[in-house]
């Protein structure tokens, strides 16, 4: 498990706590680290969540999908960052997304009771564990709260407008990479990919962006 020491380190999970306490714990919470393939389910629908997911190479997708067959994108799970706590913590029975790779990745997955349910001892490893969770877990609520707030705008370009500024100022620059190719774009914002496509079009058109795939400049 020393190989990950350096991404786990990046985990909020994992804030505040030692490198050899980090490895020597592992075993503590039953850490195993799994692989999976480009598009491979890691989480299905309608399964219960006793893991919570930590990405260290790769990425994963939250996705919801309709009863129409329309698929969202929740979210984009990046290395170093941690999926399912939310599902673990509230003890739900049947999840309501799922989550795959989006290229081949690596996954550590935690024991979720083994976080929840602190040693005898009530250690201050535990005890440093569950605050750094109730820290993600309100984070991750802004993150959602900021998702709601672009796709409750009414047009597919104020939708983009919003999303692209956001990832402007998260980066701090004008120009950016987005973690989605046009599909994927379409799929995170909730409109049709051919009228985002046209949209993108009619910005590049009239001066305000220029974009390469998945390469935006605001201008």
């Amino acid at each position: 498990m020393r190989k990950y020491t350096e991404i786990l380190k990046k985990c909020t999970l994992f804030e505040g706590i030692g490198d050899d306490e980090l490895t020597e714990k592992l075993s503590c919470l039953n850490a195993k680290v799994k692989q999976y393939g480009k598009n491979q389910v890691i989480i299905s629908e309608g399964q219960r969540v006793t893991n919570i997911g930590i990405v260290l190479s790769g990425a994963v997708q939250i996705v919801s999908v309709d009863y129409f067959g329309n698929r969202n994108i929740v979210t984009q799970i990046e290395p170093s960052h941690i999926f399912g706590e939310a599902f673990v913590c509230a003890e739900v029975m049947s999840v309501p997304v799922s989550a795959a790779a989006s290229e081949d990745s690596e996954i550590m997955l935690i024991n979720g009771n083994r976080i929840m349910c602190p040693c005898c001892n009530s250690c201050e490893f535990h005890k440093q564990l569950i605050a750094n969770l109730m820290k993600n877990l309100a984070l991750k609520n802004l993150t959602l709260n900021r998702k709601i707030e672009i796709t409750s705008k009414r047009t597919t370009r104020e939708k983009l407008m919003t999303y692209l500024m956001w990832q402007a100022k998260s980066k701090g620059s004008d120009s950016f990479t987005i973690p989605y190719d046009r599909q994927e774009l379409a799929d995170f914002l909730q409109v049709d990919r051919s009228g985002l496509s046209a949209e993108i079009s009619k910005l590049r058109r009239e001066g305000i962006l220029k974009c390469d795939r998945s390469r935006f400049t605001l201008l």
